[in-house]
């Protein structure tokens, strides 16, 4: 879809039937492969299949990025989590970044249907890392896109352009934000004080999936919860973001140690091939 993003297509008729916008499924690659919590980006009852979108950064992710059509995944566990609530609110401002844009795709499409006008806020590194794009423009009133580098729209973040907006005096009944951890502070922060309810997608660490091992704990109005099971949607005027961007950050080293490790590994297949 942009570089170092891959959609799959995934054959799951029961996830297909069953999802709705909001929740995810866990994959694995193979028996040995790590349990990757991605949400279901589309969805396809009839043909029985499920879109998933993710970035190849780690060792099962570049792993799911090579596979071709005809390959298996070993594990698709879901539907998981809560639903969105969907219901009609008036007018809603969506705001995403990176591949935050995956989990708003169904989210528009759906609030849309609800009869919610859709003022959309996209942003990216640069104009290439965009996509679903020309889908969501059909959906929205507004499209406003954001990117690092000034490729594309505002040069800046989308939370510059959220706060131009607000400052200009647009009203919003509902927002929605999905992206970066700092992204989605920064929005909930914009509209505290216009007393915009503010609904954000976490993803925290995730291991099983159902609630058991605790992993994916955050704390949301000074409770305690568990985003694979009582989210991952959240009122995110009550998240406490810089206790989830610690815990985000927990495995950053052994991370980078697999990493290196199966670069080593390819390269060592490389020579043991010969030229």
């Amino acid at each position: 879809m942009a570089p170092g993003i891959t959609r799959l297509e995934v054959e799951a008729p029961r996830v297909a039937r069953r999802s709705r916008p909001g929740q995810f499924v866990i994959v694995r690659v193979d028996e040995q492969g790590e349990r990757v919590p991605l949400t279901v980006a589309e969805r396809d009852p009839k043909k029985g299949t499920i879109g998933l979108v993710f970035q190849a950064v780690g060792l099962s992710t570049r792993q799911m990025a090579d596979m071709a059509v005809g390959d298996s995944l070993a594990d698709v566990l879901g539907p998981l989590g809560q639903p969105t609530e969907i219901r009609r609110h008036g007018r809603v401002v969506c705001v995403a970044g990176g591949l935050g844009i995956a989990f708003m795709f169904p989210e528009i499409t759906s609030f849309a249907e609800a009869g919610n006008e859709i003022v959309t806020i996209l942003g990216a590194r640069s104009q290439d890392l965009l996509f679903y794009v020309d889908d969501i423009r059909q959906l929205s009133s507004e499209v406003h896109i954001a990117t690092d580098d000034g490729s594309l729209g505002h040069h800046g973040l989308v939370t510059d352009v959220l706060r131009e907006l607000l400052d200009r005096g647009e009203h919003y009944d509902y927002c929605i934000a999905t992206g970066p951890i700092p992204m989605m502070k920064a929005t909930v922060a914009l509209t505290k004080p216009h007393n915009i309810p503010t609904l954000v997608s976490l993803d925290p660490i995730m291991v099983d999936g159902t609630g058991m091992c605790g992993a994916c704990r955050v704390t949301v109005g000074g409770e305690v919860k568990f985003a694979c099971v009582d989210g991952p949607d959240f009122d995110g005027h009550q998240v406490d973001f810089e206790e989830l961007a610690k815990r985000k950050r927990a495995f950053a080293e052994e991370e980078e140690i697999c990493r290196l490790q199966a670069e080593a590994d390819r390269l060592e297949q490389q020579r043991s091939d010969g030229p």
